[in-house]
């Protein structure tokens, strides 16, 4: 009988064959990089601290290779997903926008005490699968906004920056009634508790409010119904309210915490009405606003990012755990079934990172196990636990992992 060749002997030898690694080449194992990211992005725990406490636990990881981690399953394994969830956000029609700051120390051309920013767009409640994206850019300007929406055609729910007003004519540009009722709030601080019934700062927000009772009431109608009851109940009000605002500005001082509150009801007004062409529009961006609070929590406690790099990476992940968490699941379970598939997957199936996507997981698909970062079942292991995470790590190869 004619010798195998090698190739030919191994083909016929599956049980040989190894699990493709997640980062060749590093000891990085699912479970450690979704613990190390939900801690990051979730829990708001900066490296360093991430890095005490696994020094207190006798586990020598540095803050630089976890980053590398991070880094390196972002580019590789979750941005791919990213892009899925990019060009099925752009097919629906309608979205949320907004921006946050961000502190990037190594923008080329930039001081590191700059102003970078971080984007976020995201659908609304009419979506069958809630998608939030965020997107890292050295500024505020609109063309960015105008290049991430790119195929999207609708509305999108923002707040009252200049930079949405230059989209193209394709993308309307619906208002926030938030922040119109949130100016005659701050107007109405400012006054002496004794004055402040009968003030008109009162009566601003009185309307605003008005508008948020009836659309509390309208939350249970289909959007056509809405469409309705919205110019039965609530046209009456806008038009109540521009011709009140029309006659209080002139008599307004236009510095003062009121006429500030009265030029921007004025000035976004056509903005501020356009949530009655649909029903299924909304009539703030609070949506937004609460997709967007996650990573400003996080700043407040890791403060920068290192790169540009390093940013739109954080902006990919932030993106999925967000996702996730809209669509039910637990951040680190659908990590962990990410990373735990994507490397298998992604050498037979073209399309992995599509059957990947938060909308195909459930809360309970996934079964967490003992942790081994090598891969390797040698003797002489650490043991490192961490509320339900245990981390097995061979002594020989933790020496390693310092200089990694």
């Amino acid at each position: 009988m004619q010798k195998l060749r090698t190739g030919e002997r191994r083909s016929q030898h599956p049980e040989n064959t190894e699990e493709p690694a997640l980062l060749p080449g590093s000891y990085a194992s699912a479970e450690a990089v979704a613990h190390i990211a939900v801690q990051k992005f979730v829990m708001y725990s900066p490296l360093y601290r991430l890095e005490q406490e696994f020094n207190r636990q006798g586990l020598k990881l540095s803050r630089q290779t976890m980053s590398n981690w991070l880094l390196n399953v972002s580019d590789t394994w979750l941005r791919p997903i990213y892009e899925v969830l990019h060009r099925q956000l752009c097919r629906e029609k309608v979205l949320h926008g907004d921006e946050t700051t961000l502190q990037v120390l190594k923008e080329p051309g930039k001081a590191a005490t700059s102003k970078s920013y971080m984007w976020l767009y995201r659908t609304s409640g009419c979506a069958e699968h809630p998608i939030v994206l965020y997107e890292y850019q050295p500024n505020r300007k609109a063309e960015h906004a105008e290049e991430f929406l790119k195929g999207f055609s609708g509305w999108l729910h923002a707040d009252g920056y200049q930079g949405y007003h230059k989209l193209p004519e394709n993308i309307r540009v619906v208002g926030c009634w938030a922040h119109a009722r949130r100016k005659f709030d701050e107007a109405l601080q400012t006054l002496p508790q004794e004055k402040r019934k009968d003030s008109l700062a009162a009566a601003g927000e009185c309307y605003c409010s008005r508008l948020f009772q009836l659309e509390k009431s309208f939350a249970e109608l289909t959007p056509e119904e809405r469409y309705e009851k919205r110019l039965e109940l609530e046209k009456p009000v806008l038009d109540a309210l521009l011709a009140w605002a029309n006659e209080a500005s002139g008599k307004t001082a236009p510095k003062s915490a009121l006429g500030r509150a009265l030029h921007y009801l004025l000035e976004q007004w056509p903005y501020l009405i356009r949530y009655l062409e649909d029903g299924q529009l909304e009539l703030s961006n609070n949506r937004a606003e609460r997709s967007i609070k996650p990573f400003v929590m996080g700043r407040k406690n890791w403060l920068f990012a290192n790169t540009p790099g390093g940013a739109q990476s954080s902006s990919v992940i932030y993106s999925l755990i967000e996702t996730a968490k809209e669509n039910g699941l637990d951040p680190y379970r659908y990590l962990l079934w990410v990373l735990r598939n994507a490397p298998a997957m992604s050498q037979t199936d073209e399309s992995w990172a599509e059957q990947l996507l938060p909308a195909s997981g459930t809360p309970g698909m996934q079964n967490t196990k003992r942790m081994n970062i090598s891969g390797s079942a040698k003797p002489e292991m650490l043991f490192y636990t961490l509320g339900d995470l245990t981390v097995t790590v061979p002594i020989k190869k933790l020496q390693i992992l310092l200089f990694w």
